[in-house]
Protein backbone atom coordinates (compact mmCIF):
# COMPACT_ATOMS: atom_id res chain seq x y z
CA UNK A 1 0.00 0.00 0.00
CA UNK A 2 1.29 3.42 -1.19
CA UNK A 3 0.42 4.86 2.54
CA UNK A 4 2.75 2.30 4.48
CA UNK A 5 5.70 3.53 2.59
CA UNK A 6 8.34 5.35 4.00
CA UNK A 7 8.90 8.94 2.59
CA UNK A 8 12.41 10.07 1.95
CA UNK A 9 13.67 13.94 0.92
CA UNK A 10 17.12 13.71 -0.88
CA UNK A 11 18.56 16.98 -0.78
CA UNK A 12 20.55 17.80 -4.07
CA UNK A 13 19.09 14.79 -5.91
CA UNK A 14 18.85 15.69 -9.65
CA UNK A 15 22.21 14.19 -10.56
CA UNK A 16 25.15 11.78 -9.42
CA UNK A 17 25.14 10.75 -5.40
CA UNK A 18 21.96 12.20 -4.98
CA UNK A 19 20.18 10.73 -7.87
CA UNK A 20 21.91 7.48 -7.11
CA UNK A 21 20.25 7.64 -3.24
CA UNK A 22 16.91 8.67 -4.40
CA UNK A 23 16.89 5.16 -6.85
CA UNK A 24 18.14 2.77 -4.74
CA UNK A 25 15.36 4.27 -2.38
CA UNK A 26 12.82 3.67 -5.03
CA UNK A 27 13.69 0.32 -5.21
CA UNK A 28 13.10 -0.28 -1.24
CA UNK A 29 10.03 0.69 -1.82
CA UNK A 30 10.10 4.47 -0.22
CA UNK A 31 8.55 7.61 -2.08
CA UNK A 32 11.26 9.93 -2.89
CA UNK A 33 11.20 13.99 -3.03
CA UNK A 34 13.78 15.17 -5.44
CA UNK A 35 15.45 18.32 -4.68
CA UNK A 36 17.09 20.49 -7.21
CA UNK A 37 18.31 24.02 -7.48
CA UNK A 38 18.79 24.97 -10.85
CA UNK A 39 18.67 21.87 -13.27
CA UNK A 40 14.91 21.04 -13.66
CA UNK A 41 14.99 19.06 -16.36
CA UNK A 42 17.33 16.07 -13.98
CA UNK A 43 15.24 16.55 -11.50
CA UNK A 44 12.66 15.54 -13.80
CA UNK A 45 14.38 12.84 -15.35
CA UNK A 46 15.17 11.33 -12.06
CA UNK A 47 11.78 11.73 -10.80
CA UNK A 48 10.82 9.76 -13.59
CA UNK A 49 13.27 6.67 -13.26
CA UNK A 50 12.15 6.49 -9.18
CA UNK A 51 8.22 6.06 -10.31
CA UNK A 52 9.27 3.73 -12.41
CA UNK A 53 10.39 1.70 -9.63
CA UNK A 54 6.33 1.55 -8.45
CA UNK A 55 6.76 4.48 -6.01
CA UNK A 56 5.47 8.06 -6.18
CA UNK A 57 7.69 10.76 -6.39
CA UNK A 58 7.61 14.58 -6.67
CA UNK A 59 10.39 17.39 -7.56
CA UNK A 60 11.04 20.49 -5.64
CA UNK A 61 12.95 23.40 -6.01
CA UNK A 62 14.87 24.91 -3.34
CA UNK A 63 17.94 25.98 -2.30
CA UNK A 64 19.30 24.59 1.36
CA UNK A 65 21.15 27.66 2.39
CA UNK A 66 17.99 29.63 2.25
CA UNK A 67 15.90 28.96 5.24
CA UNK A 68 12.47 29.75 3.32
CA UNK A 69 13.59 27.42 0.63
CA UNK A 70 14.02 24.71 3.13
CA UNK A 71 10.95 25.03 5.18
CA UNK A 72 9.02 24.97 1.91
CA UNK A 73 10.90 22.04 0.69
CA UNK A 74 9.13 20.34 3.91
CA UNK A 75 5.99 21.39 3.40
CA UNK A 76 5.48 20.54 -0.08
CA UNK A 77 6.34 17.38 0.87
CA UNK A 78 4.18 16.99 3.97
CA UNK A 79 1.56 18.31 1.44
CA UNK A 80 2.13 15.32 -1.20
CA UNK A 81 2.74 12.68 1.65
CA UNK A 82 1.43 13.37 4.89
CA UNK A 83 4.47 12.59 6.25
CA UNK A 84 8.40 12.28 6.25
CA UNK A 85 10.74 9.69 7.86
CA UNK A 86 14.05 9.88 6.18
CA UNK A 87 16.36 12.90 5.10
CA UNK A 88 19.22 12.66 3.68
CA UNK A 89 20.98 15.68 3.47
CA UNK A 90 23.17 15.53 0.01
CA UNK A 91 23.17 18.86 -1.04
CA UNK A 92 26.93 20.56 -1.41
CA UNK A 93 28.74 22.98 -2.90
CA UNK A 94 32.75 23.75 -2.80
CA UNK A 95 35.55 26.31 -4.37
CA UNK A 96 38.87 24.65 -5.68
CA UNK A 97 41.77 26.39 -3.99
CA UNK A 98 45.59 25.19 -3.53
CA UNK A 99 45.71 24.35 0.06
CA UNK A 100 49.37 26.09 0.06
CA UNK A 101 48.04 29.16 -1.08
CA UNK A 102 45.79 30.78 1.67
CA UNK A 103 45.11 34.08 -0.25
CA UNK A 104 43.00 32.29 -2.89
CA UNK A 105 40.06 31.91 -0.14
CA UNK A 106 37.92 34.81 1.14
CA UNK A 107 35.86 35.43 4.00
CA UNK A 108 33.10 35.34 1.50
CA UNK A 109 34.14 31.77 0.38
CA UNK A 110 34.15 30.08 3.91
CA UNK A 111 30.46 31.87 4.51
CA UNK A 112 29.05 30.01 0.68
CA UNK A 113 30.45 26.67 1.34
CA UNK A 114 29.63 26.62 4.89
CA UNK A 115 25.77 28.03 4.15
CA UNK A 116 25.23 24.97 2.04
CA UNK A 117 27.93 22.35 3.62
CA UNK A 118 26.59 23.21 7.36
CA UNK A 119 23.90 25.42 7.82
CA UNK A 120 21.89 23.90 4.87
CA UNK A 121 21.50 20.17 6.48
CA UNK A 122 21.07 22.08 10.28
CA UNK A 123 18.08 24.08 8.55
CA UNK A 124 16.31 20.91 7.14
CA UNK A 125 16.77 18.82 9.71
CA UNK A 126 15.15 21.39 12.34
CA UNK A 127 12.34 21.40 9.62
CA UNK A 128 11.73 18.04 9.46
CA UNK A 129 12.04 17.32 13.52
CA UNK A 130 8.57 17.99 14.48
CA UNK A 131 7.20 15.30 11.88
CA UNK A 132 9.51 12.93 12.39
CA UNK A 133 8.61 13.29 16.30
CA UNK A 134 5.57 13.17 15.82
CA UNK A 135 5.59 9.76 13.72
CA UNK A 136 7.87 8.60 16.47
CA UNK A 137 10.52 7.70 13.33
CA UNK A 138 13.07 9.48 11.77
CA UNK A 139 16.68 8.88 10.22
CA UNK A 140 18.66 11.33 9.49
CA UNK A 141 21.88 10.93 6.91
CA UNK A 142 24.46 13.35 6.30
CA UNK A 143 26.61 12.94 2.98
CA UNK A 144 30.01 14.45 4.03
CA UNK A 145 33.50 13.48 2.76
CA UNK A 146 36.70 11.96 3.59
CA UNK A 147 37.94 15.68 3.53
CA UNK A 148 35.99 16.26 7.16
CA UNK A 149 38.14 13.79 8.28
CA UNK A 150 41.67 13.52 6.68
CA UNK A 151 41.65 17.85 5.81
CA UNK A 152 42.38 17.03 1.78
CA UNK A 153 40.31 17.74 -0.51
CA UNK A 154 39.26 20.59 -2.92
CA UNK A 155 39.85 22.82 -0.88
CA UNK A 156 40.44 23.85 3.19
CA UNK A 157 37.66 25.59 4.00
CA UNK A 158 35.71 22.54 2.33
CA UNK A 159 37.30 20.48 4.39
CA UNK A 160 36.32 22.37 7.34
CA UNK A 161 32.56 22.75 6.49
CA UNK A 162 32.77 18.95 6.41
CA UNK A 163 34.54 18.65 9.54
CA UNK A 164 31.98 20.39 10.95
CA UNK A 165 29.20 18.56 9.67
CA UNK A 166 30.62 15.42 11.08
CA UNK A 167 30.87 17.04 14.72
CA UNK A 168 27.51 18.29 14.11
CA UNK A 169 25.74 14.41 13.52
CA UNK A 170 27.26 14.31 16.84
CA UNK A 171 25.64 16.79 18.57
CA UNK A 172 22.05 16.06 16.89
CA UNK A 173 22.48 12.63 17.38
CA UNK A 174 22.26 13.32 21.23
CA UNK A 175 20.03 16.01 20.68
CA UNK A 176 17.11 14.34 18.49
CA UNK A 177 16.88 10.61 19.70
CA UNK A 178 15.46 8.26 20.65
CA UNK A 179 12.96 8.84 17.73
CA UNK A 180 15.49 9.99 14.94
CA UNK A 181 18.74 9.00 14.32
CA UNK A 182 21.58 10.77 12.49
CA UNK A 183 24.30 9.57 10.79
CA UNK A 184 26.80 10.37 8.50
CA UNK A 185 28.52 8.90 5.36
CA UNK A 186 31.80 10.12 4.13
CA UNK A 187 32.66 9.42 0.57
CA UNK A 188 36.51 9.38 -0.94
CA UNK A 189 36.43 10.04 -4.49
CA UNK A 190 33.26 9.89 -6.68
CA UNK A 191 33.04 9.34 -10.38
CA UNK A 192 30.22 11.54 -11.23
CA UNK A 193 29.42 13.51 -14.79
CA UNK A 194 30.21 16.88 -12.74
CA UNK A 195 33.69 15.41 -11.86
CA UNK A 196 34.68 15.24 -15.42
CA UNK A 197 33.05 18.34 -16.54
CA UNK A 198 35.27 19.89 -14.10
CA UNK A 199 38.15 18.30 -14.87
CA UNK A 200 38.11 17.38 -18.77
CA UNK A 201 37.74 13.58 -19.42
CA UNK A 202 41.30 13.18 -19.79
CA UNK A 203 42.22 14.35 -16.00
CA UNK A 204 38.76 12.64 -14.62
CA UNK A 205 40.41 9.10 -16.43
CA UNK A 206 43.80 9.75 -15.04
CA UNK A 207 42.39 10.67 -11.75
CA UNK A 208 40.36 7.60 -11.78
CA UNK A 209 43.03 5.27 -12.19
CA UNK A 210 45.36 6.71 -9.69
CA UNK A 211 42.45 5.76 -7.68
CA UNK A 212 42.23 2.68 -8.68
CA UNK A 213 45.91 1.98 -7.84
CA UNK A 214 45.97 3.42 -4.34
CA UNK A 215 43.19 2.46 -2.99
CA UNK A 216 43.45 -1.19 -0.86
CA UNK A 217 40.43 -2.42 -2.90
CA UNK A 218 41.40 -1.21 -6.06
CA UNK A 219 38.74 0.64 -6.62
CA UNK A 220 37.43 4.25 -7.77
CA UNK A 221 34.00 5.06 -6.23
CA UNK A 222 30.80 5.42 -8.12
CA UNK A 223 27.91 7.07 -7.03
CA UNK A 224 26.27 3.73 -6.78
CA UNK A 225 28.73 2.73 -4.22
CA UNK A 226 28.28 5.53 -1.95
CA UNK A 227 24.36 5.12 -2.30
CA UNK A 228 24.16 1.54 -1.26
CA UNK A 229 26.52 3.07 2.03
CA UNK A 230 23.55 6.13 2.61
CA UNK A 231 20.72 3.68 1.92
CA UNK A 232 21.99 1.35 4.88
CA UNK A 233 21.61 4.10 7.38
CA UNK A 234 17.78 4.93 6.07
CA UNK A 235 16.15 1.92 6.48
CA UNK A 236 16.32 -1.50 8.26
CA UNK A 237 19.45 -3.15 9.80
CA UNK A 238 20.67 0.56 11.22
CA UNK A 239 18.28 1.01 13.68
CA UNK A 240 20.73 0.28 16.44
CA UNK A 241 22.63 3.27 15.70
CA UNK A 242 23.10 6.87 15.93
CA UNK A 243 26.19 9.40 15.42
CA UNK A 244 28.07 7.19 13.42
CA UNK A 245 30.34 8.15 10.70
CA UNK A 246 30.83 5.82 7.77
CA UNK A 247 33.56 6.06 5.49
CA UNK A 248 32.70 4.79 2.43
CA UNK A 249 36.46 5.25 0.36
CA UNK A 250 37.40 2.02 -0.93
CA UNK A 251 40.06 2.39 1.69
CA UNK A 252 41.76 5.48 0.22
CA UNK A 253 42.06 7.12 3.99
CA UNK A 254 44.33 4.20 4.95
CA UNK A 255 47.00 5.65 2.34
CA UNK A 256 48.49 1.65 2.08
CA UNK A 257 51.22 1.39 0.02
CA UNK A 258 51.12 -1.03 -3.23
CA UNK A 259 52.42 -4.34 -2.17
Amino acid sequence: MSEDRKVAIITGSSQGLGAAIAKKLSERNVNTVINYSSNEDLANHTMEECIKNGVNAITVKANVSNDDDCIKLVKETINAFGKVDILVNNAGTTKFADHTKLEKLSDEDFINIYKVNVIGPYQMIRAVEPFMKKNGFGSVVNISSIAGKTGIGSSIAYAASKGALNTMTLSLAKALGPEIRVNTVCPGFIGTGWFENRFGKETYERIKKDQENITPLNKAGTPNDIADSAVFFCLEGSEHITGETLISDAGMHLNLPKG
